[in-house]
């Protein structure tokens, strides 16, 4: 891919993720190609990958028409296993044709720096007089943006791709998503 290419993937928040469920009617789910040409996952289940069309190939096997029950056992599985929404554009990059649900454990863009993905329009912003430190954002950032220094959390907002995943953990309420 040239420098000036658009990455086929991009970043969403779960509630983004939802938002583009939406604006759809019929929906596809395929299993992960990361998770089944790798080691398999140990986060989720293998069948997280979501498409907005018949006609979009998807990177897994066991392509199939879903009803809205199903989408929302996937929306419910990424959430609860704290997946980043990755949502994926057509291939002349002027529309979304679905979302793929990726983590640090199998997913090639985490586990290959040359994978490319654009960063999403959200960005976390921190209250750190409400923070309890609790360490629980840390675990679920998987770009890395969110450390502890010296016993106090850090935010690099740098590498913050606008996942929303801190914020949706964070049992203080001092995680905000707001526009980039």
């Amino acid at each position: 891919m040239s420098e000036n290419e658009v990455p086929v993937h991009y970043v969403a928040t779960h509630g983004e993720a939802v938002e583009l469920v939406k604006a759809h009617d019929r929906y596809w789910a395929s299993n992960c190609g990361c998770r089944e040409a790798g080691k398999g996952c140990k986060r989720s289940k293998t069948e997280v990958c979501m498409s907005f069309s018949e006609e979009s190939p998807g990177t897994g096997s066991g392509k199939r028409e879903i009803m809205l029950a199903e989408v929302v056992e996937i929306l419910n599985e990424a959430k609860s296993k704290h997946l980043v929404a990755r949502p994926f554009r057509n291939d002349d990059r002027t529309g979304t044709e679905g979302v793929c649900f990726c983590c640090d454990d199998c997913c090639a863009y985490f586990l290959d720096p040359k994978e490319k993905c654009d960063k999403g329009e959200m960005i976390e912003t921190t209250d750190f007089d409400s923070c309890d430190q609790c360490d629980l954002c840390i675990n679920v950032c998987h770009f890395g943006a969110r450390t502890v220094s010296a016993g106090m959390l850090k935010v690099d907002r740098e590498k913050c791709y606008g996942c929303g995943l801190c914020a949706d953990v964070c049992p203080a309420g001092a995680v905000k998503m707001v526009k980039r």
